[in-house]
C-alpha cells in the first residue's frame, strides 16, 4: 500500500498526459453543455490544466494483486485491466468481481451505461479516492472566509475527462467490501449523485484527514461515519441542549467582560463553540465507560471551561476577580503558599452528564508555558489507571487542548505524542483539542509554522485529524462525539481542529490591529457563533423564539445571582486537593520521619529472589558475574555497592505493597552499566526482570522500570504527574547524566519548585542525577546543583558528597541536606520517601 501512495504523484501526472491528448476535442472542451451555462460548482475548470508531464513506468505485474484501495495510478489501472482480460486469476479478487460485474452490468443496464467503458468507471473510482484523501483542502474551514486556498487539480471532475455533460450520466462504481460510500447497494450512479455526495461529507464545514492512516479496519470505521447520509440530524431536544450550552458559553464571557472591564481573562470569544463541545464530548464517553477526565489547558478560555464544564462554582470565580483567591485559616499551620493568577488554577470536580451518568473531571494547574502541561496530563492519566485497575485504559480518559501556535511551535507537543503508543507510557490514546484562533499572539500562521496545518505534526501518529469550522455549534459537536468514540474504539490519539477566531487581543486589553488589521476589520462585523445557532434555528423553525429567550434570561438570571453571592464567599478549603493527600504537611511544618530498617532475614530472603536467574536462562557471562557477585554481597553482608542498596530498597518496598516506578533514558541497564535491572537471554533475546518476581501472583506494574525515549522534557512531566496522583508510591526519573536534566527546565522551574507554593500541589517524585568523572568531558561530569538554588526553600533534596562551598550555599538556602555517601544511606533515603508519614517532596 505504501509503493502506491509514493507513486501517487506520478500516477496523476500519468492521467494528465493522457488526458490531455483528447483536451482539443468535444468531449474534453465540455461537449453537449449548453452555451452559456453557468458552470457546475463541482467543475473547477472546463478542461485539464496544460504542463509537461514525464511518461510514466510501467507498473510490473508483479504489483497486480493488490485490492483497490491501494491502488491510484491511471497506468497501473490500464494494466490491470489487460491483465484481468488475458487471466482473471491474477487480479485481486475485489478487482476480479469488479471486472465480471461491470461486464454484466453492461449486457443487462439502462441504456445510459451504453458506450461507458472500464476506464471511466476507474476513474470515477479515482476520483472518489481524491476526495477522501484531498477533500478536506475544499472545506469550508475558516469562519472569517480570510483563507484563500486553491482547489486541488485532483478534486476537478475536468481533471479525469468528465465535463458537465457527464453530470446525468449513469457510471458503474460496483460494490467494494469497504466501507463508506462504495459500500452501498447501488452499483449504478449518475455523476451529479457522486459528487453530491462527495462534496457533502468531506467539504462541508468539517475537513477530515484519515487517508494517511495505514490500518484498513480503521479508515472503514471513519468512511462509515464520515460518508453516512445526514451524520448530524439532532432532534428538538439535543439542539435545545446545544443552544442551551452555547448560551452558557456566550454569556459567561460577556458577563465577565461588562463586570471587569479591565481584568486580564483570556476569553473564549469567537470560540464558545468549545464548550458545548468539550460537554458533549464528555457526555458521549461517559455514555461509552470513561469515569474520570483528566484535563490539560492553556489560558484561554480557561475560567469558561473551569465554571461551565467542570462546574467550579461561579461564585468562587466571581470572587477570585476581586481578590478572593486564598482560603481562610482552617486550623493551626495551614499552608496557603504564594497563589497565581486565576486562568492558572485548576479543580476537581464531579459532574452529572446528559445521559444520567456522573464522570469525575481534574483540571491540571498549567504555568503561562503553554504546552508544559501535556506531559503531566498524560502522566497522571496513566496514574489513574494504575491504582483503578483500569487495565483496558477505558476509564481513564487524558484531554489535552492546544493552541495553533503552540501545537505545531513548542516540542514538547512532539515529545508527548511519542509516548503515546510505549508500553509503560501509553493511557490508551488522548484526546487532542485545538482551539485555533488563526493567529498566535500577533504572529500569523505564515511565520509560525512550515506545514499547511498546525495539526500535522499529529499524523507520525497515524492519528486522525478532524478540521471544523468554528462557527458551525452541530459540526463541533458531531467531531467532538466522533473523537470520543474513536478513543474508546481504537485506544488512540485523535485530534479536533476547531477552526475559529479570538475576537479580542491577546488579552482583552491588548489591540491586535496592530498587526492583523484585515482579519479584526472582518472579526469587527462579524458575528457571534450564538447569533448565528439562534437564526439559524430561526430560520428552521425547529426552535421559536420564545424557546431561545427563555433560555437566555435563565442564564441571565442565574449568573448574576451568584454574581451577588460571591460578594459573601469565603473559599474555606483547598477542595480540589486528592484525598489522597490529606494529613500531609505543609513546608511551614515539621514532619516525623518513621524508622526505615529492615530485619535482615527480610533482607536476605528479598536478596536471594533479586539474584536468582530462571534455570534455562542464559545471561552475557559478564552479567553473570555481576549478579554471583550480587549474590555473595546478600549472603555476607560485606561489600555492598550502590546498585544492590537501590534494588535492595526497591525490593522491601515492593513486598510491603508499594507500587515503585522508575523511568528515564537507559535506566533498564544503567547509564553506567551498573543497575541490570532487566536481563537479556544471550540466545533467545528473552528478557527477565528480577524485581517482578518477588511474591508470588506480583503485579506486572507493581514494579516498572522503563526505558524512555530520548526525552527529558515530557518523560519528566509524564513522571511528575504520575508521582501527584498517589503519595504512597516510589516514582523515580532518573537522567542519562545529570548534566542532561536542564532539558527538562521548565518543568523544574515551573512545577517541581513552585507548584506547592502557587497551586498547593504535592509530589513525591524523586530526581536521580547521576554523573562521574570518567573523562567524558564538562557536559557528563557535574549535576550542575547550582541550577537549583533559585529553587524554593521548602524543597529537601538529597544531595551527595559536594564542595564545602557548594555545601554552605544550599545550607543558606534553608534546604534540608541529606548525605548520600554509601549505599546504606541511599537505601534509607529512597525508603524514606514512602515512610515519611506527614510530607512527600521532590527529592
Amino acid at each position: 500500500m505504501g509503493l502506491f501512495r509514493a507513486a501517487s504523484g506520478l500516477a496523476r501526472l500519468a492521467l494528465r498526459r493522457n488526458l490531455l491528448r483528447a483536451a482539443a476535442s468535444p468531449f474534453a472542451a465540455g461537449g453537449g453543455a449548453v452555451p452559456g451555462a453557468a458552470p457546475a460548482r463541482y467543475f473547477h475548470s472546463t478542461c485539464p490544466r496544460r504542463f509537461a508531464a514525464p511518461t510514466p513506468r510501467a507498473v510490473p505485474l508483479s504489483r497486480l494483486t493488490d485490492s483497490f484501495l491501494d491502488g491510484t495510478s491511471s497506468v497501473y489501472l490500464e494494466e490491470l485491466q489487460r491483465a484481468w482480460e488475458a487471466d482473471p486469476s491474477s487480479v485481486d479478487e475485489s478487482w476480479d468481481n469488479f471486472f465480471r460485474n461491470f461486464v454484466g452490468q453492461a449486457a443487462t443496464t439502462s441504456p445510459g451505461l451504453s458506450g461507458q467503458t472500464i476506464q471511466e468507471s476507474m476513474r470515477l473510482l479515482l476520483l472518489v479516492r481524491a476526495y477522501q484523501v484531498s477533500g478536506h483542502l475544499k472545506a469550508k474551514l475558516d469562519p472569517l472566509g480570510l483563507e484563500e486556498r486553491p482547489v486541488p487539480d485532483v478534486l476537478d471532475p475536468a481533471f479525469y475527462g468528465f465535463s458537465e455533460a457527464d453530470l446525468d450520466r449513469e457510471f458503474f462504481l460496483g460494490v467494494w467490501m469497504m466501507a463508506g460510500f462504495l459500500s452501498e447497494n447501488r452499483p449504478v450512479q449518475t455523476l451529479r449523485s457522486v459528487l453530491e455526495r462527495l462534496e457533502q461529507a468531506y467539504c462541508g464545514t468539517i475537513g477530515y484527514e484519515y487517508m494517511h492512516i495505514p490500518d484498513r479496519e480503521k479508515c472503514n470505521w471513519l468512511r462509515d461515519r464520515i460518508e453516512t447520509v445526514n451524520p448530524m440530524d439532532y432532534t428538538y431536544d439535543r439542539r435545545q441542549v446545544m443552544l442551551d450550552r452555547l448560551i452558557w458559553s456566550t454569556q459567561f464571557e460577556s458577563f465577565l467582560a461588562t463586570k471587569w472591564t479591565t481584568a486580564k481573562r483570556f476569553g473564549l470569544e469567537g470560540a464558545e463553540t468549545l464548550i458545548p463541545g468539550m460537554k458533549e464530548m464528555f457526555d458521549r464517553a461517559a455514555h461509552l465507560g470513561v469515569e474520570s477526565i483528566v484535563i490539560g489547558m492553556p489560558h484561554r478560555g480557561r475560567l469558561n471551561v473551569l465554571g461551565n464544564v467542570v462546574r467550579k462554582p461561579l461564585r468562587q470565580i466571581f470572587s477570585e476577580f476581586s481578590g478572593g483567591t486564598k482560603p481562610v485559616n482552617e486550623g493551626e499551620g495551614l499552608y496557603t503558599g504564594t497563589g497565581d493568577v486565576k486562568y492558572h488554577l485548576g479543580t476537581s470536580y464531579d459532574r452529572p452528564t446528559r445521559g444520567g451518568k456522573h464522570i469525575h473531571l481534574s483540571l491540571v494547574a498549567n504555568p503561562s508555558h503553554l504546552e508544559a502541561v501535556d506531559p503531566v496530563v498524560a502522566g497522571k492519566t496513566r496514574a489513574k489507571q494504575y491504582y483503578s485497575n483500569d487495565r483496558d485504559r477505558t476509564k481513564n480518559l487524558g484531554v489535552l487542548l492546544h493552541g495553533d501556535g503552540s501545537f505545531s511551535g513548542q516540542g514538547v507537543v512532539y515529545e508527548t505524542l511519542h509516548l503515546s503508543a510505549l508500553e509503560n507510557y501509553t493511557t490508551g490514546g488522548t484526546i487532542h483539542i485545538v482551539v485555533n484562533n488563526q493567529v498566535a499572539f500577533t504572529t500569523d500562521p505564515r511565520s509560525g509554522r512550515s506545514s499547511q496545518y498546525c495539526t500535522d505534526v499529529a499524523k507520525a501518529l497515524d492519528a486522525p485529524i478532524f478540521h471544523v469550522n468554528g462557527d458551525d455549534l452541530e459540526a463541533v459537536v458531531h467531531v467532538c462525539e466522533l473523537a470520543a468514540e474513536w478513543r474508546q474504539t481504537f485506544h488512540s490519539d485523535v485530534v479536533v481542529d476547531i477552526v475559529c477566531y479570538r475576537r479580542f487581543g491577546h488579552n482583552e486589553i491588548d489591540e491586535p490591529s496592530f498587526t492583523q488589521p484585515k482579519m479584526y476589520k472582518v472579526i469587527r462585523n462579524h458575528p457571534s457563533a450564538l447569533e448565528i445557532y439562534q437564526r439559524k434555528l430561526l430560520e428552521s423553525g425547529k426552535i421559536s423564539k420564545e424557546d431561545i429567550d427563555r433560555l437566555n434570561k435563565k442564564v441571565s438570571t442565574i449568573l448574576n445571582e451568584e454574581f451577588q453571592n460571591s460578594k459573601d464567599y469565603v473559599p474555606n478549603k483547598r477542595d480540589w486537593l486528592s484525598a489522597y493527600w490529606t494529613g500531609f504537611k505543609s513546608p511551614e511544618q515539621i514532619s516525623r520521619i518513621r524508622n526505615t530498617g529492615v530485619k535482615p532475614e527480610i533482607l536476605k530472603r528479598v536478596g536471594e529472589a533479586m539474584t536468582t536467574l530462571p534455570e534455562n536462562f542464559k545471561p552475557h557471562r559478564a552479567v553473570k558475574k555481576i549478579f554471583d557477585l550480587r549474590r555473595q554481597m546478600i549472603e555476607t553482608g560485606e561489600g555492598i555497592d550502590w546498585a544492590v542498596g537501590e534494588a535492595l530498597a526497591f525490593a522491601t518496598l515492593i513486598i510491603e505493597g508499594n507500587h515503585v516506578r522508575l523511568s528515564g533514558q537507559d535506566v533498564e541497564r544503567g547509564t553506567f552499566s551498573h543497575r541490570h535491572s532487566v536481563i537479556h537471554d544471550q540466545e533467545t533475546g528473552e528478557q527477565y526482570c528480577p524485581l517482578d518476581h518477588l511474591v508470588m501472583n506480583q503485579d506486572a506494574e507493581l514494579f516498572t522500570v522503563s526505558n524512555s525515549s530520548l526525552s527529558e522534557f515530557a518523560v519528566l512531566g509524564f513522571e511528575l504527574g504520575y508521582s501527584m496522583e498517589n503519595p504512597n508510591s516510589l516514582v523515580l526519573w532518573e537522567a542519562q547524566f545529570g548534566d542532561f536534566s536542564n532539558g527538562a527546565q521548565v518543568i523544574f522551574d515551573q512545577f517541581l519548585s513552585s507548584g506547592e507554593s502557587k497551586w498547593l500541589r504535592q509530589t513525591g517524585l524523586v530526581v536521580c542525577l547521576p554523573h562521574g568523572y570518567d573523562g567524558q568531558g564538562p557536559e557528563h561530569s557535574s549535576a550542575r546543583l547550582e541550577r537549583f538554588l533559585q529553587m524554593s526553600d521548602d524543597n529537601p533534596y538529597v544531595i551527595p558528597e559536594m564542595d564545602p562551598t557548594l555545601r554552605k550555599q544550599i545550607q543558606q538556602c534553608n534546604w534540608q541536606v541529606v548525605n548520600v555517601t554509601t549505599p546504606a544511606n541511599y537505601f534509607h533515603v529512597l525508603r524514606r520517601q514512602v515512610k515519611i508519614s506527614a510530607k512527600n517532596s521532590p527529592s
